[in-house]
């Protein structure tokens, strides 16, 4: 495998893909209508992220009243927490282990908590204000986070800094790397990571228009471009493909991982099936893609 992975490594390096999405065919995914059945009464606020855990529950995370919600896969209410301590809801990821893990942008923090929304770690400053590119332990405005095989974890960082860091399974800093920038391995608002099977690491350089792709210590592989301005990023290990929330566009992408386009799906619009600024994205085990919008302050659900 690593000798595979340094293969591929030589064969991408400082190369280019672009795609065309004039010609780009729809998606077939239909939407599932009035999927999130919440309590009389409830709503979603600006839904900013989202998750599905190992039993296919969704997660989402959101600027309401209840900011972590978990349904079902046929959008029935399991759970909500009420007082979570975040500033503003940005990425949620669900690990292996089914811990909950919550990017707070405004908060400058990521904080993992287990499933009944007790915290078991926090890398934030006191006061929780903003870090450098020189704070190991905090950001400056986050976004999402991605998590190794091994159990460690990167962090997208973010809107005030331009970086992605890396750290171990207990939250140990390891290494970061990026700056504010153009070329490669640069960064104009890292808004999401997210890695595939072979461990590979694909940032959504979301002002540059970009997806750039890096090997797991951070060394410039690729960059896709001519996509959209990725927001959210959702790969699909049973596709051998990634999904791309765009947006800029109003729309999602599916790529193959050449970085080529394959599909799209939405558009704007209020109605149910289009999006106003989808955030985010997840993909459960039979292929279904659960869309966060800000917007619309709503999930919506697509079935392949």
């Amino acid at each position: 495998m690593k000798a595979m992975c340094g293969l591929f490594a030589l064969a991408l390096a400082g190369r280019s893909f672009s795609a065309d999405l004039a010609t780009a065919p729809k998606l077939p995914h239909k939407l599932v209508r009035d999927w999130a059945q919440l309590p009389e009464g409830w709503n979603f606020g600006e839904a900013s992220g989202v998750s599905v855990d190992r039993q296919d529950n969704v997660w989402v995370f959101n600027r309401g009243a209840h900011p972590v919600i978990q349904l079902d896969r046929n959008g029935r209410l399991l759970k909500a927490w009420k007082d979570v301590a975040v500033l503003s809801s940005h990425g949620i990821k669900v690990d292996p282990q089914n811990n909950v893990w919550l990017v707070d942008v405004k908060g400058h923090s990521v904080a993992k908590y287990d499933m009944a929304g007790h915290l078991q770690m926090i890398l934030a400053n006191a006061g929780r204000g903003p870090g450098d590119m020189e704070t190991k332990y905090a950001f400056n405005q986050p976004t999402g986070l991605a998590f190794r095989p091994d159990g460690g974890f990167y962090v997208s960082d973010g809107y005030g800094n331009s970086r992605v860091a890396q750290y171990s399974t207990h939250g140990v800093f390891l290494r970061q790397w990026g700056k504010k920038g153009t070329g490669d391995g640069e960064f104009n608002l890292v808004h999401d990571v997210t890695l595939d099977k072979a461990g590979r690491v694909y940032v959504a350089d979301r002002s540059n228009h970009r997806i750039q792709v890096f090997d797991a210590e951070g060394r410039f592989l690729a960059k896709w471009t001519g996509i959209g301005s990725p927001w959210g990023l959702a790969y699909s290990e049973k596709e051998g493909a990634m999904y791309m929330c765009d947006g800029e566009n109003n729309r999602v992408v599916k790529l193959n991982m050449d970085g080529q386009v394959l599909g799209v799906l939405g558009g704007f619009g209020k109605a149910p099936g289009l999006f106003d600024f989808p955030h985010h994205m997840a993909i459960d085990s039979n292929g279904a893609l659960y869309v966060v919008e800000i917007k619309n302050w709503r999930v919506q659900k697509f079935v392949p």
